[in-house]
């Protein structure tokens, strides 16, 4: 089976009145609930599913909808799942249980979870603001006089959202610890949420190239992203398991590796004092976690890695090869044009050569 199961729905895929029972259908295997929609009678949306073991992502863009999980339906599931989603754009207003209604935007995460009864209603980004939550039918409703987008119905306001189900008893963080964390706001713009918010999005963008193989090994570290990020909020830290912890800390040595590549000072030592880690403890993680692979070698592939991709762009075709280089923070031609050849058995003009003339050659 394959890591990766995508299904889109579309005016030319589906009957108008077929689509919205099939995306109903696909988001009810993981999130059973009742959903209902204003726009479910001409409804135009796109999910992926993504499997990774026992975790499952969805990346959905759909018109504004109402999910509510009734305290019957809670009673006949089995199995308790736990819910994370991650607002890209539109709006959200969740009732979790019996608490207060809370409002989400675009970068929020949430949690919920299936043992417990919600409501959720969701909504464009023309209809955000004080009043809309359940219940309220304006997210629903403006954008019905919208002439534009793609195609009929994705005129409407939208929402964008990621979202991962895991079974509760994978994370090894106590319910009882969580309990005032699900259907609240949570913090997504420091330390390890960040982190676990660039990691999905990511995950996402990859996802039509992953194998079987890698999905299991994904699942685990997505769930040990989210037990790292929740027991920092409920500073439990050191309750985690020592390996589920050396999962998420490899995970944030790459990500900031990643994200400081155009940095000439990115060194093992620069990586190691960012994590507050000694030098010889950042090798032997890199060592388990990184098929034998170096600190340095990881960097320098990744930065050849940037560079090849950027070589082949068309809009940069008049910037200089060295700079091409010095961009992704390889200031030496000569040792620049010497790895490139290592890597890819050509240099990097020729590659450059090849990759533009096949562009040109498609116009």
């Amino acid at each position: 089976m394959a890591a990766t199961t995508a299904s889109t729905i579309r005016g030319e895929d589906l009957p108008a009145g077929e689509r919205f029972d099939h995306w109903r259908e696909l988001v009810q295997q993981t999130r059973d609930s009742e959903v209902t929609s204003a726009h479910a009678g001409n409804f135009e949306a796109e999910m992926r599913r993504l499997e990774l073991g026992p975790v499952t992502m969805l990346r959905s863009s759909f018109p504004a909808a109402r999910f509510r999980r009734s305290e019957r339906r809670v009673r006949r599931s089995d199995a308790r799942l736990y819910h994370l989603t991650l607002v890209l754009s539109g709006g959200m207003a969740l009732t979790h249980g019996d608490d207060r209604t809370e409002m989400f935007g675009p970068g929020d995460l949430h949690m919920a979870n299936s043992s417990k009864p919600y409501d959720l209603t969701t909504f464009g980004p023309r209809s955000q603001g004080p009043g809309a939550g359940p219940g309220s039918r304006s997210g629903s409703d403006s954008g019905s006089d919208s002439g534009s987008g793609p195609g009929p119905g994705l005129g409407e306001p939208r929402v964008d959202a990621l979202g991962i189900d895991f079974p509760a008893a994978l994370l090894p963080v106590p319910p009882h610890q969580l309990r005032d964390l699900f259907g609240r706001r949570l913090p997504a713009q420091e330390g390890t949420s960040v982190l676990l918010s660039e990691f999905l999005v990511g995950l996402d963008r990859q996802a039509t190239a992953l194998g079987p193989a890698e999905a299991p090994r994904l699942g685990t570290v997505v769930v040990d992203l989210v037990a790292a990020w929740l027991s920092r909020l409920t500073d439990t830290e050191t309750a985690l398991p020592e390996e589920a912890r050396r999962r998420a800390l490899i995970e944030s040595v790459r990500a900031f590796i990643r994200r400081n590549l155009h940095d000439p000072e990115l060194t093992p030592t620069a990586v190691a004092a960012a994590h507050h880690i000694s030098v010889s403890y950042l090798h032997r993680l890199f060592g388990q976690h990184s098929q034998g692979e170096t600190v340095a070698a990881w960097i320098r592939r990744r930065r050849l890695e940037r560079a090849h991709r950027d070589l082949a762009d068309p809009a940069l075709r008049t910037m200089p090869v060295h700079l091409v280089a010095a961009r992704w923070g390889i200031v030496s031609a000569s040792d620049f044009s010497r790895a490139f050849r290592a890597a890819y058995g050509i240099s990097p003009s020729e590659h450059r050569q090849r990759a533009l003339s096949g562009c040109a050659g498609a116009q």
